[in-house]
């Protein structure tokens, strides 16, 4: 038990707590912080098509990508990609959190290592393999050739309907996780009572269960949107070259064009626009879900 302290007088600053988290801050600043600094000052940089960063700073980049309607649809794509993730992991990682939460062991911990499956092998070997079963003689053509459901084969690489079912499966763990975590946290006997006053499954769910797991929603959401918005190699692989997102976008005018500068501008943009996506909608579900949870 901690010693008592007389009224009046302040507790002593004891400055262990800051030397014990001094190692991750350090590592943090370094490994983020500093690189993200870096890139914000070499958007600002001059491109010099010889040196490829030339002297002086200028804000060019920034007008180049905000006045050029190339850069808004790449954008535009990659929020609607974005976004499209994100509902579909919600609409499909909401039921499977329900269903993993009512399990009994050993099932639970089975299907928990069925959901994380995934997060355990590379992106690259789960896009190859997502490019493999879409192409044109892939695996679901061929059986939707073969159950009589299409006669010529559907064309799903190199478009965005692809890429989204890919991010999908690659990031729904995330938000199942999330959402589970929340459940864990619900008390049943909430439920049982609501569903003995009379009020239906579906009453129980919109009233009951859904605003206590909604910050598992969100956190589950900022996940996945923040990972698709800047996901490189599955738009990059299953989209191919036509079909740029930001994160292709700026990594072609790093290796391509070799313009670092207006590649910084584009991950400084891409960032910006994440944070503010990000922040405004938690603002904006918090607010909503206080509302719900007072009445």
């Amino acid at each position: 038990m901690s010693p008592s302290v007389a009224p009046g007088i302040r507790p002593r600053f004891n400055p262990s707590p800051f030397y014990l988290a001094s190692p991750a801050l350090l590592l943090f600043v370094g490994l983020l912080l500093v690189p993200l600094g870096l890139t914000a000052i070499l958007s600002f940089s001059v491109y010099d098509s010889a040196l490829g960063v030339g002297q002086g700073y200028t804000i060019a980049n920034y007008i180049e990508v905000l006045s050029d309607s190339y850069y808004h649809e790449i954008f535009l794509r990659t929020l609607l990609m974005s976004l499209a993730v994100t509902v579909m992991s919600i609409v499909l990682g909401v039921p499977e959190a329900l269903i993993l939460s009512r399990m009994r062991s050993p099932w639970r911990a089975i299907f928990l290592i069925v959901i994380l499956a995934p997060l355990l092998i590379s992106v690259m070997v789960r896009t190859l393999g997502w490019a493999i079963l879409m192409g044109n003689e892939g695996l679901i053509n061929t059986a939707l050739i073969t159950l009589g459901a299409t006669q010529t084969p559907l064309k799903m690489l190199y478009t965005m309907t692809g890429v989204t079912i890919a991010l999908t499966h690659v990031l729904i763990p995330f938000m199942i996780i999330s959402i589970w975590a929340s459940l864990q946290k619900l008390d049943s006997s909430v439920e049982h009572a609501g569903l003995s006053l009379g009020g239906s499954h579906a009453t129980v769910m919109r009233r009951i269960i859904l605003p206590q797991i909604m910050p598992g929603i969100l956190s589950g959401g900022i996940i996945v949107f923040a990972l698709s918005a800047s996901a490189f190699a599955t738009p990059a692989i299953l989209g191919g070259r036509r079909l740029k997102v930001v994160a292709t976008a700026a990594y072609d005018e790093f290796t391509g064009t070799l313009n670092w500068p207006l590649g910084a501008a584009i991950a400084v943009l891409l960032l910006v626009g994440m944070l503010a996506v990000i922040l405004g909608s938690n603002r904006y579900i918090e607010r909503r879900y206080a509302q719900v949870f007072e009445s």
